[in-house]
Formats: structure tokens, sequence, C-alpha cells
């Protein structure tokens, strides 16, 4: 089926994209999903299943559980503030450097 694209005006020839970009679709899901069957049906012949080969995990990263880090620095004025020396700098923090301290006055 040709078309003579040089005879269309703009309006048809958006209709014609978004209906070949429409159809492109149709055919990926089709490939895809024809071929996630084939990939079900070996590993069904193989006598696994498909979490054994993928994991439970499924569509998803990994995330490992958050562990808290032990804290490096504590506030002279208020030592109940405390910065693991992880991520941006506490107020209190740079507030003390302003004032002359230095890092190794404010570690643990």
């Amino acid at each position: 089926m040709a078309v003579d694209i040089k005879n269309l005006n703009h309006n048809q020839l958006n209709d014609l994209i978004a209906k070949a970009q429409t159809r492109q679709e149709e055919l990926r899901k089709e490939k895809v999903g024809k071929l996630r069957e084939k990939v079900h049906a070996l590993i069904k012949a193989e006598g696994y299943t498909f979490d054994d080969i993928f994991g439970s995990a499924r569509g998803g990263k990994v995330r490992r559980a958050k562990t808290t880090v032990a804290p490096k620095y504590r506030n002279p004025a208020n030592p109940e503030q405390t910065w693991s020396g992880r991520g941006k700098r506490p107020r209190w923090f740079n507030d003390a450097l302003k004032a002359g301290k230095k890092e190794k006055d404010l570690a643990i």
C-alpha cells in the first residue's frame, strides 16, 4: 500500500503519522506477547518457574534495607544534635565553622 505523501495536506499527514505510530505500537505489543509466551514455554519445558529464573522481585530494583550510620559530629551547644557526615551539612555545623571551629573540634 503506497501512499503518495506529497499530495497530503498538513492535517492529513499528521493523521497518517498518528495512525502509523499506533500501528507500530500494536505490532510491538504483539511481538512482545509472542516472545513472552515462548520464554514461559521454554522455562516450563525445562521444569522451572519464572521466579526460579528471574527471582521474585518482578519489575523493580531490589532495595537494600536502610541502616543508620553512626554520627561523626556533635553540636557542642546542644549535644543531642549530631551529624553522620553524609548529606547536606546541618545549619549548626555550618554556623560552628563560621564561628571559627574546625571539623576536628566537632568530631565525636
